[in-house]
């Protein structure tokens, strides 16, 4: 097994309680992902401890020679840790990918900083591919986060 941490900061110009509510909805990950376009079976429950817990499926659509597309479904267990700061999801993901991303706001004046960390673990002849696709990922979302979280024009 190969594994990988991938971190990324960046400010937001809203408050950690703003981005903290955005980022705690699973449907709101659609395009937050530039590989995800569908979330399904959202369920609130509590996880062995009895805390709390949002689990669901997002659907990850990679495509290929721009005419074959495969639908990659991962779940995914959404964790606060501590409220309206620090959220853990933990994803599995078909192949043996298992990634494990927290997400850090602390307040910046009127806006908040963004501490994003991803800890992955892959086959190692999958590690190239798996790390390029996170870290597209991060980075993605982190300008599509800045984008939804500005202030009006």
């Amino acid at each position: 097994m190969a594994l990988a941490l991938i971190k990324h900061s960046w400010r937001v110009d809203s408050p950690p309680e703003t981005v903290f509510a955005h980022l705690t909805e699973p449907q709101h990950y659609i395009g937050l992902s530039p590989l995800v376009v569908e979330v399904r079976d959202v369920r609130h429950g509590t996880d062995e401890e009895g805390e709390p817990v949002t689990d669901y499926v997002a659907v990850e659509r990679f495509r290929f020679l721009r005419v074959m597309h495969w639908d990659n479904l991962i779940r995914v267990r959404m964790r606060v840790l501590e409220p309206g700061r620090v959220l853990r999801q933990i994803v599995a993901s078909p192949g043996g990918v298992t990634l494990l991303w927290r997400v850090r706001l602390t307040p910046d004046g009127d806006g908040s900083i963004v501490d994003d960390r991803m800890e992955i673990s892959m086959a190692a002849p999958m590690r190239g591919f798996v790390t390029g696709q996170a870290r597209k990922v991060q980075l993605h979302r982190a300008a599509e986060l800045t984008r939804r979280m500005a202030g009006p024009a």
